[in-house]
């Protein structure tokens, strides 16, 4: 499969963040789903840095017993070196006393924490260290990191952003890792993470149910009915998976939009390299044979929009009753400030729908976003670009 070192091959584009971070703040902590390259990334930075460094697994019992016995003596003796604690997730009573520690000595770069997310860890920081910590979220590797390491776009979109699937030497090797981290998740992981019994075969349907029906409309009834939950527990299961960094919902704009809107969420897998396993996709012949096919490539362009954007963007969806539709708003303060349409095809046509939505919402930059093809501009100032020339040249500037 693939070892550690060639997952250190990829540069994180976060990693000057994270780096800024240590340097200004007491606390750090990297957030992302398992298996996502936080160990790698930590271990990385411990590499670079001037302080001495001490790693800790709370999934290693022998790491800890280390703080089991005697935390506070422990992490003060230790107090000179940058202490990493690695699935923070399983000791959240720890917070309190680190927000003690802290108060002791102010000084920047004494911890970092990495964690998979989880209502006890919000909640714990936001409880202790307030003002003291700074997030940083770690999502799939994106194509500006997958091209400065000589991977594809076709590969990086079949494959999905997970760091051991995306560098294997053949997508057998690909997919059958995602059916263990898939399994895992679903026997093991949820219910470690967030402490609630989970059941498996529901949790396995809801997964494939969200698969099929990638980029559509959330409809609370017809999955609560479909999987036999009551609505409260289909959507704490939904909550539970976006707080996993599995699920992302994309809420509708109709702030100020005197018309009849659709007002759902729609809820997309945020990895393609999940959707397509689910949805038993192994290659391009079988992708761009399946009917999932455009609903992937929309995915795959909106989680690239939303690790690449400028933090103050915002992102929403748009639809009127009437069929005006747009995958993408991209808003500041409260204010649409650019649309953009995601086509699979190179020879991309724009749709009345699309103009109705430049109408309504008085973008002045609007775009259509395809996978390849030079760039070139269409009707009413609208410009056609390719993902990566979109990424690179026009996504920065939109601020």
């Amino acid at each position: 499969m693939v070892n550690y070192y060639f997952c250190k091959m990829i540069k994180r584009y976060i990693q000057e963040e994270l780096l800024n971070c240590l340097k200004n703040f007491p606390v750090t902590i990297i957030l992302g789903p398992r298996q996502i390259g936080k160990t790698t990334l930590a271990n990385t930075i411990s590499e670079i840095i001037e302080p001495p460094v001490l790693y800790l697994d709370l999934e290693k019992n022998s790491h800890l017993q280390r703080l089991i016995n005697d935390a506070e003596a422990y992490l003060i003796k230790n107090s000179d070196k940058l202490i990493i604690i690695d699935e923070m997730q399983r000791m959240p009573h720890l917070f309190p006393l680190l927000r003690s520690l802290i108060d002791m000595s102010r000084k920047p770069g004494r911890f970092l924490l990495l964690g998979s997310s989880s209502p006890k860890l919000v909640k714990g920081i936001s409880e202790s260290l307030a003002g003291r910590i700074a997030y940083v979220d770690l999502s799939g590797i994106n194509i500006q990191e997958a091209f400065a390491s000589g991977i594809s776009q076709e590969d990086l979109w079949l494959k999905g952003g997970f760091p051991v699937p995306l560098l294997s030497n053949n997508n057998e090797s690909a997919f059958n890792w995602y059916q263990h981290f898939i399994r895992s998740y679903i026997e093991k992981d949820m219910n470690e993470l967030f402490g609630v019994e989970f059941l498996p075969k529901v949790i396995e349907r809801f997964w494939q149910m969200i698969a099929h029906n990638s980029s559509s409309l959330w409809n609370n009834e017809s999955y609560s009915r479909a999987l036999g939950i009551s609505t409260p527990t289909l959507n704490r299961y939904l909550n539970y998976m976006e707080g996993a960094f599995l699920l992302t919902r994309l809420s509708p704009w109709f702030f100020n939009i005197n018309k009849r809107l659709v007002k759902s969420p729609k809820i997309y897998i945020r990895d393609t390299g999940i959707l397509h396993y689910l949805n038993n996709i192994y290659d391009f012949n079988s992708l761009f044979g399946h009917t999932i096919v455009g609903a992937s490539w929309e995915g795959f362009v909106i989680e690239q929009i939303r690790q690449l954007k400028n933090k103050n963007i915002e992102l929403y969806f748009y639809r009127t009753h009437q069929g005006a539709e747009t995958d993408l708003v991209l808003v500041k303060t409260m204010k649409p400030i650019a649309l953009i349409e995601i086509k699979l095809s190179t020879a991309p046509q724009v749709s009345k729908g699309f103009y109705q939505c430049i109408e309504d919402l008085k973008t002045a930059k609007n775009y259509v976003i395809m996978p390849s093809g030079d760039v070139f501009p269409a009707k009413n100032s609208i410009w056609c670009y390719n993902l990566h020339e979109f990424l690179t040249e026009v996504l920065p500037t939109i601020t």
